[in-house]
């Protein structure tokens, strides 16, 4: 490996950043809504931690528009997450438009992500306290 390919964005980690309006408000639906407390704190963003990945949601005076996954999490059963994040309190998106529909908040979406090594996957939507979509996923092998 010659220096060039150790100085590219292929050697980089991905670092998913999330904006916040209310922080508070924010860590409050992370750990009531979603089981998650943040695993360090810094003055205007908080870092959490799935699995051996981490999240940042920072202090922004901007918003999220809301209108694209913003961040997905991978399980491996998506009836068990939804179901219990619905008893916390969250409210999954439905959509149904040409080619995409949820059936109790949960798509079929075949062909998805193939680099997964799966011939598709089941997704579901919903947006956080700061107007984030989030998704939830699981491969279908």
């Amino acid at each position: 490996m010659d220096a060039d390919d150790r100085n590219t964005l292929a050697r980089a980690r991905v670092a998913t950043r999330l904006p916040a309006r209310d922080l508070d408000r924010a860590r409050r639906f992370y750990a009531e809504r979603l089981g998650l407390e943040p695993v360090d704190e810094r003055p205007g963003g908080l870092l959490y931690r799935c699995g051996d990945t981490e999240f940042v949601l920072f202090e922004s005076t901007g918003a999220s528009p809301g209108t694209f996954t913003q961040m997905a999490l991978t399980v491996d059963d998506i009836e068990a997450v939804v179901s219990e994040l619905r008893r916390r309190g969250v409210v999954f998106e439905e959509v149904d438009v040409p080619g995409f529909r949820t059936e109790g908040g949960i798509a079929e979406i075949e062909g998805n992500y193939p680099s997964k090594g799966a011939r598709g996957e089941r997704g579901a939507w919903f947006r956080d306290s700061e107007g984030n979509l989030l998704g939830i996923g699981e491969p279908v092998v």
